[in-house]
């Protein structure tokens, strides 16, 4: 049995109280003890002047597209999909997509996340990034049907092949879930089957879900309803469904959410980037639905920080409300971690005794981040990615003191380097 004390640390469970001079004890992949007493490890890890903490969860995001990172900003949706990122996305190989998500999981583990969902293509090979890499990733194939009867049973067929071959893959690291891209991209139809599938293979659903003003209007014109009243009529919403974005949405629609108990994945960065609107976040929450926080990819975040994407998300309600109690830190900082946990389904999130150790420590003692009069406010206003000292997953510490031991960084920014002029020289050829 392999034994690892982190101590003297700022101990945030995120279960009770924080403990100042705290203990955390990891046994093999597992948090074994919390609390103010030493305990005997195999391996000490001092945590003097930093946070300990559970490891960020980013909810929603499209791992290989760091690849395209700046690749085609400030324009308008639909001539940003139609003319740069379709264009370059149909000639992705399986190795452009494991060496854009091993990019993907450096830059997480070099920030703080230990765990993601993801929804792309060539998805065998983004579970090999994350295989190799040590992260966790919630994994799903993304099914575009597009109201093709011939599409939907190929697609179907590679999303199930998928979630069956690679659940609980890499030590339970990789865990599966169906992804159909959208309402108004998949058929009812389509999404009656998938959700049937979903059912019988115990996985859960990843879908985008009213990001834009197009969709809704879309959904009006073609079933009379919005997306959540027609996902509800067919019985496909639960506390299974990640749904991404979820902006344009009622009242009504926002109890609907809350009575199925369908998680809300809120993903402010690239709203404001795409212009695509703001998430009624504050009015999800209070009717008591888990809203977690995703990057969504980089061609339209341009970075998965998840400490950005948690001020942001904390400043955008604020001013969205003239409210500057509106998500207090306190809160924020649940959607960061034990609100994704619960979100993707995974024992973790929280410092607790029997939970997976997935757990970051965060270096407090640095300009930025000096005085320290309240940590958790600190993480949300203050920290970023690059303050990260320290980050294990499921017992394996995978940076330590700033120095990245699960992945050779440079060769993997070199050769996402070389992968992402080769793609862009070939869209720009055709």
């Amino acid at each position: 049995m392999s034994r690892i004390l982190i101590k003297d640390g700022y101990v945030i469970t995120m279960d009770g109280p924080p403990i100042e001079g705290g203990y955390v004890l990891i046994e093999d992949d597992r948090v074994a003890y919390v609390g103010r007493k030493e305990q005997k490890a195999d391996k000490v890890i001092s945590a003097k002047g930093c946070a300990v903490m559970p490891g960020l969860v980013n909810a929603h995001t499209h791992a290989a597209m760091t690849l395209f990172r700046g690749y085609a900003d400030d324009m308008p949706l639909q001539q940003w999909l139609e003319e740069h990122i379709w264009p370059v996305e149909a000639h992705l190989t399986d190795n452009d997509v494991y060496t854009g998500t091993m990019l993907a999981c450096l830059e997480m583990i070099r920030s703080g996340t230990t765990a993601f969902a993801d929804m792309y293509f060539h998805m065998d090979h983004a579970a090999r990034a994350v295989d190799e890499s040590g992260i966790r990733g919630s994994l799903s194939y993304g099914m575009i049907e597009l109201f093709d009867e011939a599409r939907a049973e190929t697609e179907l067929q590679e999303g199930g092949r998928f979630v069956r071959q690679w659940n609980n893959a890499a030590d339970g690291r990789i865990t599966t879930m169906y992804g159909p891209h959208a309402p108004n991209t998949c058929s009812r139809e389509f999404l009656l089957k998938v959700k049937e599938q979903a059912a019988y293979n115990n996985a859960r659903i990843h879908i985008h879900m009213l990001e834009t003003e197009a969709e809704l209007n879309q959904m009006k014109e073609q079933y009379g309803m919005c997306s959540v009243n027609m996902l509800d009529e067919i019985g496909f919403l639960g506390p299974d469904v990640l749904a991404a974005h979820c902006i344009w949405l009622s009242a009504g629609d926002m109890d609907i959410m809350a009575e199925k108990n369908v998680n809300a994945i809120h993903c402010p960065v690239s709203n404001m980037k795409l212009a695509s609107g703001i998430a009624p976040v504050p009015e999800l929450l209070s009717r008591g639905v888990n809203v977690a926080l995703g990057t969504d990819g980089c061609a339209s975040n341009n970075s998965l920080d998840m400490f950005g994407e948690m001020k942001t998300a904390a400043l955008l309600h604020k001013v969205n409300a003239m409210d500057p109690t509106a998500m207090p830190a306190g809160e924020v900082l649940k959607m960061g971690t034990s609100n994704g946990a619960k979100a993707l389904g995974i024992p973790a999130g929280i410092l607790r005794q029997g939970m997976a150790a997935d757990i970051i420590l965060v270096d407090m003692h640095t300009p930025g981040l000096t005085p320290v009069h309240e940590p958790i406010s600190h993480l949300i206003y203050a920290a970023r990615g690059p303050d990260v000292k320290t980050t294990i997953v499921n017992g394996q510490v995978l940076m330590e003191d700033g120095i990245v031991l699960s992945i050779d960084q440079e060769k993997v920014i070199e050769q996402a380097s070389i992968v992402a002029s080769r793609l862009a020289d070939k869209a720009k050829a055709n």
